[in-house]
């Protein structure tokens, strides 16, 4: 396991869900949240973390509806959020 993974907070993980389902009825999110609920049943699964990160950088535009309803959204996503420092 890597530090990131072991300081994953599964009730963090529920409360995204949650805001998520109840804000933000937005079919573009399913995956998203399809991989949270995973990864809250298996929060050192270091695949479905790679999974998220994946499916966050996705998102383009919705990432803005993350946020809105989850601002700290990016405490679960281990590296770069916006990707900005990718190699190319």
């Amino acid at each position: 396991m890597n530090d990131f993974t072991d300081k994953m907070n599964v009730e963090y993980i529920d409360n995204a869900i949650q805001k998520l389902n109840e804000y933000a009825k937005v079919e573009n999110l399913r995956d998203l949240i399809s991989i949270l609920e995973a990864l809250k049943q298996d929060p050192r699964n270091e695949s479905l973390l790679e999974q998220l990160t994946n499916a966050w950088r996705n998102l383009g535009v919705y990432q803005g509806t993350v946020l809105t309803y989850v601002p700290d959204f990016y405490t679960l996503i281990p590296d770069d959020i916006f990707g900005d420092n990718l190699k190319k």
